[in-house]
């Protein structure tokens, strides 16, 4: 199989590192020094799961790769569109673009880009961020990819996609729901990178404290309340199973989101919290912990602030 990914951040580089490792086909579309720097010195994953791939085929040029089987999408929420104008030269008639963003409406947006056939929903559960050009840094020891069909089908790319995971060594899973799985990250997505970035700590300090805790309690149950009131098969069995969840996440990580706070970039808050907050007034669902997530970060949605 033949991959391109675009968005060689700390979701698609280790992924694509992966496969790249395992021998398949993989060409790394990137730009700017992080681009230079593969090109230079090859693609590094550090820390968990470290690995090195030497000889790296990447480009800023779409039109040099043609046609490939699969793209991984995994540039940020605010970007879903506008990147979407690499995609053409990339996709032949039954290319698949497998969407690992982390919010829940990231391949609807796709779809009304690209047209239907092509996108598949996903998610990926990893903890790794650029540390710098052409090195990310890993700190989770999973790094797992669940996705599926849109329809729920398991079609002949999606087993074949499954066994090119497997053959690199990735956990995934083919999943025939994928709109519940992708909404069971977002119970908890929406609510650590919120909750990580509006307190600048760590999600061992937020367990550890019980207060905190109790706001990330209230935070999954108000995503588990707009996603039932939308027609979506949750639960409030599925508010405990993620707070378990958030009790085995690695305990000095942080949400991607609070790494980009931190570095002044701008931030995925409309297509999380904000999310949660405008699905919650559209069916009536009282988000007060999103509410104040969204309001205290609304200042750097769009990067560091110039205070000169």
């Amino acid at each position: 199989m033949r991959f391109a990914v675009i968005g060689v951040g700390g979701v698609g580089g280790p992924f694509g590192a992966a496969l790249a490792e395992a021998g398949f086909d993989v060409t790394f579309i990137a730009r700017g020094d992080h681009l230079a720097a593969m090109q230079k010195n090859g693609l590094r994953v550090e820390g968990e799961h470290a690995r090195h791939i030497e000889s790296v085929q990447a480009t800023d040029d779409p039109t040099s790769v043609g046609p490939v089987d699969v793209v991984l999408y995994a540039v940020k929420l605010g970007a879903v569109e506008s990147a979407a104008t690499l995609l053409p030269p990339l996709m032949g008639s039954d290319t698949a673009v497998l969407s690992l963003q982390n919010g829940v409406d990231a391949e609807e947006r796709l779809e009304k880009v690209i047209g239907p056939g092509h996108v598949m929903g996903g998610v990926a559960e990893i903890f790794a961020a650029i540390e710098t050009p052409g090195v990310i840094r890993q700190v989770s020891p999973f790094a797992r990819i669940r996705f599926g069909e849109l329809d729920g089908s398991e079609s002949a790319r999606a087993v074949a996609l499954r066994e090119a995971f497997e053959k690199a060594g990735i956990e995934c899973e083919l999943s025939t729901q994928i709109e519940r799985t992708v909404w069971m990250k977002f119970l908890g997505l929406a609510t650590m990178s919120g909750m990580t970035s509006v307190t600048r700590v760590t999600v061992g300090e937020l367990r550890e404290e019980p207060e905190t805790l109790t706001m990330i309690r209230a935070g999954i149950a108000e995503v588990v309340a707009v996603g039932r009131a939308k027609g979506v098969d949750l639960s409030e069995q599925d508010v405990d199973d993620v707070v378990d969840r958030v009790g085995m996440m690695p305990g000095g990580g942080r949400a991607s989101m609070a790494v980009d706070l931190e570095r002044g970039n701008p931030l995925e808050l409309p297509w999380l919290s904000g999310l949660v907050v405008s699905m919650g007034r559209q069916y009536g669902v009282p988000t007060p912990v999103h509410s104040f997530i969204n309001g205290v970060l609304k200042f750097y949605e769009n990067g560091a602030r110039n205070n000169a």
